[in-house]
């Protein structure tokens, strides 16, 4: 192991964010390659006169940010780096009805911790509990749309004390959880409604109501979170918007 950056102990900025950088650039740079094992913990803190809280504090937001993985039993190892370019891409659903005068309103139906829904298990690729979010968006007192969220608390651990409703489920993951989301796969359809959906959107069921589906997926392909958007038939408005990263 061959390092010649230190932590600058008169530096403003914290020493985890230190380490952090400093693996950050040996892998980039390739000293670390791909697959490789890094040094443990104990190393780690002998080479940069550190404590074992500050090294694992790097190590877990560099696993966060898919540049390294933890194999259980045999260490830590570099992950693929996948570089910061390209577009991001934002989309978001709207109503004609949505304007000057319309009093719109969200309600939560459900919040907390339940069995894996038969339905969302493929899903998620996960047989664990999970914590469920379920909004009602209703304008001019008619149900709108429902808005569900679906995340395995083993990558969550202490969701239940987040603000899960004023906060969207992408920043909640991306600042709290044990993974960061790496990609989103969506799919728009057209089906029918069955059951305690329909009886929240107050329509009978079988009505055909546009559904949004994303999953989100972390850098080592592993599904974070499974929303889903059912609107209740009205004209929407899908608006997309594309950001360039730099």
């Amino acid at each position: 192991m061959f390092i010649d950056e230190t932590v600058d102990r008169e530096s403003a900025q914290k020493l985890y964010v230190q380490v952090y950088s400093i693996i950050k650039g040996r892998i980039e740079k390739g000293d670390w390659p791909t697959g490789a094992q890094i040094p443990t913990e104990d190393d780690l803190c002998r080479t940069y006169e550190v404590s074992k809280a500050t090294v694992r504090i790097a190590i877990s937001e560099l696993v966060r940010n898919g540049l390294l993985k933890r194999w259980q039993g045999k260490g830590t190892f570099v992950a693929n780096p996948v570089a910061s370019i390209g577009m991001a891409m934002k989309t978001r659903l709207t109503e004609d009805m949505f304007g000057e005068g319309v009093s719109a309103r969200k309600e939560i139906m459900f919040k907390g911790v339940r069995r894996m829904p038969e339905d969302i298990r493929d899903i998620l690729e996960t047989d664990e509990d999970v914590y469920h979010i379920l909004c009602k968006r209703v304008v001019d007192d008619e149900p709108s749309y429902l808005d569900e969220s679906f995340i395995p608390l083993a990558l969550f651990p202490g969701i239940e004390t987040e603000d899960v409703c004023g906060s969207s489920v992408y920043d909640l993951i991306q600042n709290k959880a044990s993974k960061r989301v790496f990609k989103v796969v969506q799919n728009i359809e057209v089906s029918d409604i069955t059951g305690e959906q329909a009886k929240l959107l107050s329509v009978r069921e079988g009505t055909p109501v546009l559904q949004m589906h994303r999953l989100l997926i972390s850098s080592d392909g592993t599904p974070v979170a499974y929303t889903r958007l059912s609107g209740s038939g009205r004209k929407y408005r899908l608006q997309t918007e594309f950001e360039r990263i730099r």
